[in-house]
């Protein structure tokens, strides 16, 4: 058996199995009074599952690299076909769903960033002037607050680790929470440019109203349109409101060190992987030859 293809068969077999149990784990919440540090568990929750893959993707990598080509092992049929190809439909849909997306034309709403890679606010000159100008500028101040955080992309991204994790409703209640704290934790910073949390509630009243009576509920990946809570449950949008309105806490503030992906925790992942790759090489030929063989007996 050709060497890459073990590879890719073994990662989808035993990848896909780990991804699709640890998808049942419960949703912790966020009691983090930050939402920028609620906004930051809640998206380590939405990736916490596929975290299996990775690492044994790079466990599978390493070992890979000290065998020969082609490698005299395979995977047993039975196993291949209960736990693989499952996850391969999975992942098609997955991938349909992202490449759609992408090429799908954005909606036409009052305001909203759209842009995976060059994010850009979006405004309607018919909002301009139907709002006042700190209404306008709050909302603005929101929506810039995406831009520098590439949210679109995040969407994106974790509408894609949400996908990976169907059919499991564990999975789409975390991305579902994400939204909701992202958006308050985007409110907070744009308060701490200078936006009125007055003006954000009454713009954020007046383009739900604008959105519930002419455009149908629910958003695409990619777009921030207004946000999960605001065009979902009225419970989300009463708690958004009721928070605008709240003095802005002393823990919220300016935007400087918020940006999405941090360089420590890229430098802790590429550690944690490069660790996998090694334990990899040094031993997965004696942990994979008897599970191998274990498969051709089930």
């Amino acid at each position: 058996m050709e060497r890459e293809t073990l590879l890719v068969t073994l990662l989808v077999v035993f990848g896909g199995a780990a991804v699709q149990a640890l998808a049942l784990l419960p949703r912790r919440t966020c009691g983090d009074p930050s939402p920028r540090l609620a906004e930051r568990r809640a998206w380590r929750q939405l990736w916490l599952p596929l975290l299996p893959l990775f690492v044994l993707g790079a466990w599978l990598a390493g070992w890979a690299l000290r065998e020969p080509d082609p490698v005299p092992d395979r995977v047993g049929p039975g196993i291949l076909m209960a736990a693989g190809l499952p996850f391969v439909l999975v992942a098609i849909r997955a991938a349909v769903r992202a490449a759609w997306a992408v090429v799908r034309a954005p909606r036409q709403l009052p305001i909203y960033t759209v842009g995976l890679l060059h994010p850009r606010v979006v405004f309607s000159p018919f909002l301009a002037r139907s709002l006042e100008d700190g209404l306008v500028r709050a909302a603005w101040e929101h929506e810039q607050a995406h831009v520098r955080h590439r949210d679109p992309l995040r969407i994106w991204l974790a509408q894609i680790a949400t996908d990976l994790q169907w059919p499991w409703p564990g999975a789409r209640r975390r991305f579902a929470a994400w939204l909701e704290i992202l958006e308050c934790a985007r409110d907070d910073e744009a308060r701490g440019c200078g936006a009125c949390g007055t003006d954000l509630a009454a713009a954020v009243l007046a383009i739900a109203r604008i959105v519930s009576t002419a455009l149908p509920p629910g958003g695409m990946p990619g777009e921030t349109a207004i946000d999960a809570g605001l065009i979902g449950s009225g419970r989300a949008l009463q708690e958004r409101i009721a928070r605008l309105l709240s003095p802005l806490p002393e823990f919220a503030g300016a935007p400087a060190g918020t940006r999405f992906d941090p360089s420590a925790s890229w430098a802790v992942a590429a550690a944690v992987l490069l660790i996998a790759a090694a334990v990899g090489a040094a031993c997965g030929e004696q942990v994979l030859r008897p599970i191998l063989a274990w498969t051709w007996s089930v």
